[in-house]
């Protein structure tokens, strides 16, 4: 399959379905992470480009509810940040998944259609994860491990504390290409 890795900097995804023999390209603004297939831009400009599968990570700086005590400040970010989940949501893959923690998808656009977290793939930590699935089944946990640390959530500031954010788990990259490749 031809697969779309959408707002996707660290190559994670992307890698895990190459592994398994597809024809996986991420698109990010940012350069890859790891090296391979990865157009830097803006995914809207390839969103249509016969893709047979997306899977989507748009950026939650403005969606997510862990910064719900800044949401008054930034209505028209806000307002932006939806309508780009809007047009991820309107492509024209056959089978596609949005990515994003808790947020206000749920209340402006619809609700998720799966609630995942890194502990059911092997990950012994807490981030609860919404899928926006189309086409795709529910992931069906791989390796569910004790512990329940708030690692992420506990990231002290600093430069990239964004992109630590950010990072897919490799449990969860797998179970994405062993179950939906």
């Amino acid at each position: 399959m031809k697969i779309l890795i959408a707002c996707e900097f660290s190559g994670i995804v992307r890698e895990a379905f190459k592994a398994k023999g597809h024809d996986a390209w991420s698109c990010d603004l940012l350069p890859t992470e790891i090296p391979g297939q990865h157009i830097q831009g803006d995914v809207l400009s390839i969103l249509d480009d016969n893709w047979d599968m997306m899977i989507a990570h748009p950026p939650c700086t403005h969606l997510a509810v862990s910064g719900a005590r800044w949401f008054k400040n930034k209505q028209k970010e806000q307002t932006e940040a939806l309508e780009f989940v809007k047009h991820l949501m309107r492509a024209k893959a056959l089978k596609w998944c949005i990515e994003n923690p808790i947020s206000i998808i749920s209340t402006h656009i619809c609700k998720p259609d799966q609630i995942i977290q890194p502990w059911m793939f092997g990950h012994g930590e807490t981030k609860a994860t919404c899928l926006w699935l189309k086409g795709l089944p529910k992931l069906v946990p791989t390796n569910i491990v004790e512990g329940r640390e708030h690692r992420i959530h506990k990231l002290p500031p600093n430069p990239n504390r964004g992109k630590e954010r950010s990072r897919t788990f490799y449990g969860i990259a797998q179970a994405m290409a062993e179950q939906w490749g």
